[in-house]
């Protein structure tokens, strides 16, 4: 017998396989586009969604669906991104705060990240990347930090490690109980207890696809979750329910995809947004999303 070498627990994922996209409506697309594509320099999506009434904004292998309508959604919580060169993403967000000055824009430096607030008020961090935290990500989105109500964390890891046989744990994240939920390769759900107010919920919500496909849609069906039978490939629910108690503990809005659905793993484009007129450099116009 050979002498164990790997810690082979490190690349288990769980049935959750990869994080696909957080949606918001916006109120305006040229105040997206300013945010997420100038400000961020993130990519829209170059093949679907390309009117003006919605927007994919590619960010590494996940992304951000913006549709319009006329009120704003927001993520009762913190988007958590991988963006390469700190130096030149706060440059481009300050070259966008005179367009964007009469909306809920800003930003600011921590030792840890650079938080940002869209226009309309949603939270995202802004993190080098770094091997130890984020894996091989230089670009992607991390995780989704939601905060729940006091005592909640407990049911809400329950319901993702019994429900979606997801990689779950509790921990303590910023100072508070967390449910840690491991949605693909460094990609997480942090549900962290807080005694912020909750806020009507405005149907936000997340997309990620799993490998085993049917066995939680049945727990789902059994407990009447399902509200939407999308397609062959895709089904939603919004309530998060405690396994032990049955009772709703968090609710948000969850678009769960096959690994057979058309878009797992559609090459996503992501462009250097160093590349410019005046400083073009061929051959570099992309940005891998990996070190």
């Amino acid at each position: 017998m050979t002498e164990k070498a790997f810690d082979r627990t490190s690349e288990d994922l769980g049935n959750v396989v990869e994080l696909g996209h957080v949606n918001v409506t916006v109120i305006d697309q040229r105040l997206a586009t300013a945010y997420y594509i100038t400000g961020l320099g993130l990519t829209r999506d170059p093949y679907l969604m390309t009117g003006t009434n919605n927007m994919w904004a590619n960010v590494g292998k996940s992304q951000f669906h913006l549709p319009t309508r006329p009120e704003a959604q927001v993520v009762q919580g913190v988007t958590g991104l991988v963006i390469p060169d700190r130096e030149a993403l706060l440059a481009r967000l300050e070259g966008v705060r005179e367009e964007l000055q009469d909306t809920q824009f800003d930003f600011n430096e921590t030792n840890d990240a650079v938080e940002t607030t869209c226009p309309w008020g949603n939270r995202i961090d802004c993190h080098a990347p770094d091997a130890e935290r984020f894996g091989r990500t230089a670009l992607g989105m991390a995780y989704v930090e939601f905060d729940v109500p006091v005592d909640s964390a407990a049911g809400v890891k329950r319901f993702y490690g019994e429900i979606f046989g997801a990689s779950a744990a509790l921990a303590e994240r910023k100072g508070a109980p967390c449910a840690e939920v491991q949605v693909g390769e460094k990609q997480f759900l942090y549900f962290r207890e807080t005694e912020t107010p909750r806020v009507p919920y405005d149907d936000n919500h997340i997309q990620f696809y799993i490998n085993d496909f049917s066995t939680p849609y049945n727990k789902l069906m059994e407990r009447g979750l399902i509200y939407q039978e999308s397609n062959q490939h895709q089904y939603r629910f919004k309530d998060i329910v405690d396994p032990e108690s049955g009772e709703v503990v968090y609710t948000l809005d969850h678009e769960v995809r096959s690994m057979l659905h058309p878009m797992y793993g559609r090459p996503l484009v992501n462009r250097n947004p160093a590349i410019s007129l005046r400083a073009y450099d061929p051959g570099r116009e992309n940005t891998a999303w990996t070190i």
